[in-house]
């Protein structure tokens, strides 16, 4: 095998690792952003219902918690 093959096969290994990585990437950031956006409806839902029951506590959301 000549040296251009080898480093043709090499960089098309690098090319498909690094397409699987940013995949995952873009996978875990939507995940992480739909949870935090149920999330903080779910807060919100809690909160109208805590008020709705007269009860005066309400979760507290920041961009910490989120």
């Amino acid at each position: 095998m000549s040296l251009t093959s080898f480093w043709i096969i090499a960089g098309s290994c690098v090319l498909v690792l690094g397409i699987m990585i940013l995949k995952n990437r873009a996978r875990f950031a939507l995940n992480f952003l739909v949870r935090a956006v149920l999330g903080a409806c779910a807060i919100a839902c809690v909160n109208k219902w805590l008020a709705q029951q007269g009860i005066m506590l309400a979760v507290g959301i920041n961009p910490v918690t989120l």
